[in-house]
């Protein structure tokens, strides 16, 4: 008998599918680099090519996955019933974390103090950001905590030499028996949230330490050593430094009710803890509460601005590599003028945030090393590019999402992860509204902000008819908004959208290549330019553009 068989055909043959994208160098970033060189940081240039290729690698790539596929689970009693209140994380966490920590990402600027070492730390940061952003959280409140700190020496000389380790040393343990710290904060409640001058957790003097008794709304990293929180001490709304672990070793009271379910930044837990009766220490005099945790706060700030720089770059190189290896309708997508369009037009977005998070990197570094110019400068500026990158964060991501098609939905691409991660930054560390209004108050109480702030942008005068013009309407509304305080809340966020756009542009215009600055400053700053990314004007030279923001 003869055997029948079915004609064999190729039903899963894979073609025109892109490749994987690891390893890669995320160093691979002329905007970058330069600025690492330009703000003083071009002695840590090997390291951050050497931190780029390893968030590129493989390895790294698949740790950022695996934390966010393994997500943090809490344990509030152990087998025995005791209270422990702790929090386990994937290996995949504790990689990512020590690598960071290892790096530099956490407090080690502050102890070695090198000149440029606050932009190299930023350069770092924003390659490492390729890999995944969620334990960028503990990261950076270590890294802010230290200024804060600062105003209790006898706490900073205790705490400070451990949280600038480093050596990344998890567990709960007496904080002076580890080898490195990391820190937290604890600062809205449910009934304010940034109002924290609401704040209802109560601080009563007992010998030479406080009693807290209350509940927070979002406290990240539960797992860190330290906390800077907020409460109300006799003298008013004040901070305090909370440890986990006390130094007889007993577990300080610190109930964590739940940890939070979030749209993204899922790796990292957030948290509501409880208080009551918890030891705690002051920092910074009763009743300067903010005082102190805005010096704080001006650094997870910064890191608002570099991280979602980072997750830009990130989904712009996905979204290009996708689109040189995709063919569609008889060419490469890549090769299709809309297409092109779309990508430079992303490529200026992205190199506008990344110059003006390295420009803010600079100010920091600068200022606290005694340039009172750079100091008003930063006042502003940090709550302008917080404001405004963190804005544009989301759309820009999901059109770099789009570029991949159904591809990009699909949650193998990571593209869906970066997606519901694009928000987190502009609700962190107060929403769009409060930090409009915090350039108001500084325009009002602090007259030098604004003077520095026009001094940057003019430094660019002459170069580029759109942004004189820029330049000359917002002179026009700052006098405006001093003249009517309170219409100015009504119109405080397209005040500080113009100035971000001009700041970008007087940037891109003194430091980047011709084709860059007068693409981003006619669409940008001179109305060429539609609602929606790809939407650049004829004279754009998207050649020049794309060729350097996707390096072969």
């Amino acid at each position: 008998m003869t055997e029948l068989s079915a004609p064999r055909t190729a039903t899963h043959d894979v073609t025109n599918q892109a490749p994987p994208l690891a390893p890669y160098d995320s160093s691979q970033d002329a905007a970058l680099i330069e600025a690492l060189r330009r703000e003083g940081g071009g002695w840590a240039e090997d390291d951050v090519r050497r931190v780029g290729r390893l968030a590129g690698g493989e390895e790294a790539q698949r740790w950022a996955q695996d934390a966010n596929t393994f997500t943090p689970v809490l344990k509030t009693v152990d087998r025995y019933g005791n209270r422990i209140d702790e929090v386990e994380f994937h290996p995949a966490w504790h990689n990512l974390m020590r690598v960071s920590v290892a790096e530099g990402g956490a407090g080690a600027t502050w102890a070695e103090n090198k000149p440029g070492g606050h932009v190299a730390r930023a350069a770092t940061g924003l390659v490492w950001q390729h890999t995944e952003a969620g334990h960028g959280c503990p990261i950076t409140m270590t890294y802010a905590v230290i200024p804060a700190l600062r105003h209790e020496p006898a706490l900073a000389a205790v705490y400070e030499p451990l949280l600038t380790s480093r050596v990344y040393d998890p567990g709960l343990r007496i904080p002076t028996e580890k080898r490195g710290l990391l820190a937290g904060m604890g600062m809205t409640e449910k009934q304010g949230g940034s109002d924290v001058r609401t704040n209802t957790t109560v601080a009563v003097p007992h010998g030479d330490h406080y009693l807290l008794t209350g509940h927070k709304w979002f406290t990240s990293a539960p797992m860190c050593d330290l906390f800077l929180v907020l409460a109300q001490a006799p003298g008013g709304l004040s901070c305090f430094l909370v440890p986990r672990i006390l130094p007889d070793g007993t577990r300080n009271t610190f109930r964590i009710v739940r940890l939070k379910d979030k749209l993204g930044d899922r790796s990292n837990a957030s948290s509501e803890p409880e208080f009551d009766n918890t030891v705690a220490w002051l920092v910074g005099g009763e009743g300067n509460g903010v005082k102190t945790i805005i010096d704080m706060v001006n650094f997870t700030r910064l890191d608002c601005v570099i991280g979602s720089a980072g997750l830009m770059r990130k989904t712009l190189v996905e979204a290009g590599h996708h689109a040189r290896h995709r063919a569609a309708f008889g060419a490469n997508l890549i090769d299709q003028p809309l297409m092109r369009n779309v990508l430079a037009d992303l490529a200026l977005e992205s190199e506008a945030a990344t110059t003006l998070g390295m420009r803010l990197a600079g100010a920091a570094d600068r200022s606290m090393h005694g340039d009172e110019a750079e100091t008003s400068f930063r006042r502003i500026a940090n709550a302008v590019g917080k404001y405004w990158v963190t804005k544009r964060t989301p759309a820009f991501t999901a059109e770099a999402l789009e570029c991949l098609g159904g591809n990009g939905y699909v949650e193998e691409s990571g593209m869906p992860r970066h997606y519901r991660q694009a928000p987190l930054n502009s609700v962190w560390e107060g929403s769009g509204n409060v930090n409009a209004l915090d350039v108001l108050r500084a325009l009002g109480r602090e007259p030098d902000t604004a003077e520095a702030f026009l001094g940057e942008l003019t430094l660019a005068a002459g170069a580029n008819q759109h942004l004189d013009a820029a330049v000359g309407r917002i002179q026009r509304d700052l006098m405006a908004s001093a003249a009517d305080p309170t219409g100015a809340q009504l119109l405080a966020r397209r005040l500080v959208e113009s100035m971000a756009l001009a700041l970008q542009g007087s940037l891109l215009v003194r430091h980047a290549p011709e084709a860059v600055a007068d693409a981003f400053c006619a669409s940008r700053l001179g109305g060429d330019w539609g609602h929606a990314f790809g939407t650049l004007p004829a004279s754009a030279d998207v050649a020049a553009i794309l060729d350097r923001a996707l390096p072969a």
